[in-house]
């Protein structure tokens, strides 16, 4: 994307690590200008200021410039904590208007809940990214209520792909998007943790222990995506028979490593679901 887009408004509402991950990648990708961009939130002042010195984009002075930054916006992401989520929208949502696109990254709270929250039907695109959003490598789910326009879910898939890769999914899919794409990047970092701490324990200093950790990551996901050859089947490849990286899946087998990441995106997509349960009774 070369080209901002024209008379477009985009308020965050929320300043957490995902907002600036995606106001990073709009700004990367000059999708919105620095000027097209705004955040509010509910008492984090300094966060704001962060924001605004690192990007540009405009903060309010004070509570009345609040809503005025939200009135004003076409289109409206919400990026609150789930915790904070059911008493912030109650009270944005007599701000909200039908011609404004809302964007909800919030982890398992569904449409139809954010409607009720809201308190009146709006155009809602339900999302999914993950801070991978940053460095324009994101993924996102999404899916979209009634209420959005083809020209609103245009723009939705065109600000998320500006930071990475969109799939769209039915509603009831989101749960599990977020609980392999949504919380994987966290997966991966753990088990580089892992390995660092391995290469350490071997002899290799950190540094050389982190970057060689990091280089292979980098590579093996490189492969995946270049030669179009499936995980398994690049596995096979660097297995040989009773060599070294046979022994350490062995190894990991016999701890069910494979099992316990398959239930860890299950168990991922089942906390979205509780959290927003959680939420639909508050």
């Amino acid at each position: 994307m070369n080209d901002t887009i024209p008379a477009k408004h985009i308020c965050f509402i929320g300043a957490g690590s995902m907002a600036e991950a995606i106001i990073k990648g709009l700004i990367a990708k000059r999708l919105f200008a620095p000027g097209q961009i705004s955040a509010v939130n509910r008492s984090d002042a300094e966060r704001l200021r962060t924001l605004s010195a690192s990007y540009g984009i405009t903060i309010p002075a004070g509570e009345a410039d609040k809503e005025t930054l939200v009135t004003r916006a076409d289109v409206v992401v919400l990026a609150m904590k789930p915790k904070d989520a059911a008493q912030a929208l109650g009270a944005i949502g007599p701000l909200l208007q039908e011609r404004q696109l809302i964007i909800s990254v919030i982890a398992g709270l569904t449409i139809s809940s954010l409607t009720k929250m809201l308190g009146k039907p709006l155009a809602i695109a339900r999302t999914m990214p993950n801070t991978s959003s940053m460095i324009g490598l994101g993924a996102t789910g999404i899916c979209y209520s009634d209420q959005v326009t083809a020209e609103q879910r245009l723009l939705a898939r065109t600000i998320f792909e500006s930071v990475g890769i969109v799939h769209e999914a039915d509603e009831p899919l989101l749960n599990i998007v977020t609980g392999v794409s949504g919380s994987g990047p966290a997966y991966i970092y753990y088990i580089m943790e892992a390995m660092i701490q391995g290469g350490i324990e071997g002899g290799l200093s950190p540094q050389a222990a982190e970057e060689l950790t990091v280089q292979t990551v980098l590579g093996a996901a490189m492969m995946v995506r270049q030669t179009g050859e499936k995980p398994e089947e690049l596995r096979r490849k660097v297995t040989s028979p009773g060599g070294t990286t046979q022994a350490a899946i062995e190894l990991m087998d016999s701890f069910k490593v494979r099992e316990a990441v398959t239930r860890a995106v299950k168990r991922a997509a089942e906390r979205a679901e509780e959290l927003g349960s959680m939420l639909d009774k508050t």
